[in-house]
């Protein structure tokens, strides 16, 4: 069987390369090229997915098991769809999830066409997640698990994509990868966004606002105030903060404060304590079903509205596409903009961008 694997020049992709050229596919290694490269990347930095340093990688690693390797241009379709999104979202004074929007708009639907272009029947990646009987589940290692990132896959993607590390750790893919002898067998794991280089958001947002011809006076300095209204400072731009944060406010208190608000309107930051921060309901928006659901009454299942953050017990009510969560405990710090993905056990149901909080 033809496949087509993602390589994204990291080791996690080109270890699920090996594992399908293990169990006998003719396999085809395919990279995007996402965003233009800075200085740093074109001098070979790497560390982040796809930059031009990984699809050098990605090609050596291919070298290395004997298999093609192609380089497609997404750069286009990764601006509009991801880093133009980013932008607009800050602006507006929520806190996007670039990684959620590229998986949904750019990773899967695209990658596969070009797999089937190719004559591949089966599309593969390195992500930590399982698909077992037509369902995505949690990845066996949960310190790796990514579903969190995958619950804006089209439902019909779970019948023609593969994750093959869904059961390994990450010692073991690193292990695997020294014994095989690849260029990226201890290459340092992504931490930052790849279009984000050094790690200033805020600067990106403006330089891309200005080409989209957004407010720019949206991004300007505005007040910081705290919930009974009393003036603390001065923030940067709305688009450099996020609910939860406490530092870098621009502002002197007798203890610690925290934002809890964002009014683009007025380009005002809410602070406060931080029990402050609990919220027992949420709104989601834009939800997508990943398995049947019994709607007719609420849904109890946990509900995740951070990577890396734990779930949550819930009841979660569905109409049309829209999803209420009530919380059975209150839950600190939900950033509108980010995404609440369900879950029953391992099984992500579904999921979908934060609203009102």
């Amino acid at each position: 069987m033809r496949v087509v694997v993602a390589m994204s020049g990291g080791v996690d992709s080109s270890i699920a390369a090996a594992l399908m050229v293990e169990a006998g596919h003719e396999v085809v290694g395919l990279t995007m090229a996402l965003y233009d490269a800075g200085t740093q990347e074109r001098r070979g930095r790497g560390g982040t997915c796809c930059s031009p340093a990984e699809i050098d990688l990605a090609r050596r690693a291919c070298d290395q098991l004997g298999i093609p390797h192609y380089t497609v241009d997404e750069r286009a379709r990764f601006s509009a769809a991801v880093i133009d999104d980013f932008a607009r979202e800050y602006a507006a004074g929520r806190t996007p999830n670039p990684c959620a929007r590229c998986n949904e708009q750019v990773k899967f639907g695209p990658l596969l066409a070009r797999a089937r272009a190719l004559g591949a029947e089966r599309l593969v990646t390195g992500h930590y997640a399982r698909i077992e009987s037509g369902a995505l589940l949690r990845a066996a290692d949960p310190s790796k698990d990514q579903s969190y990132f995958l619950f804006a896959m089209d439902r019909a993607l779970l019948d023609v994509v593969e994750f093959p590390l869904g059961t390994w750790t990450k010692q073991l893919v690193r292990a695997k990868a020294r014994a095989l002898g690849m260029p990226n067998a201890d290459a340092a794991d992504s931490q930052e966004l790849c279009f984000v280089p050094g790690g200033d958001h805020g600067e990106v947002v403006e330089s891309r606002a200005r080409e989209l011809g957004l407010d720019l006076a949206a991004l300007e300095p505005g007040e910081v105030r705290d919930s009974a209204g009393n003036l603390l400072g001065e923030h940067r731009g709305i688009h450099r903060v996020t609910i939860g944060q406490r530092r870098g406010l621009g502002i002197s208190a007798d203890r610690p404060r925290y934002v809890l608000r964002v009014l683009p309107e007025s380009r005002t930051v809410i602070v406060g304590d931080a029990d402050e921060l609990d919220v027992q309901t949420v709104i989601v928006n834009d939800f997508r079903r990943l398995a049947d659901i019994d709607e007719s009454e609420g849904l109890v299942a946990h509900v995740q509205v951070r990577h890396r953050g734990a779930p949550h017990p819930a009841i979660v009510e569905f109409e049309a596409n829209q999803a209420r969560v009530r919380f059975d405990t209150p839950v600190r710090a939900v950033a509108p903009g980010q995404a609440a993905v369900v879950y029953v056990g391992d099984q992500v149901l579904g999921g979908g961008w934060i609203g009102k909080v």
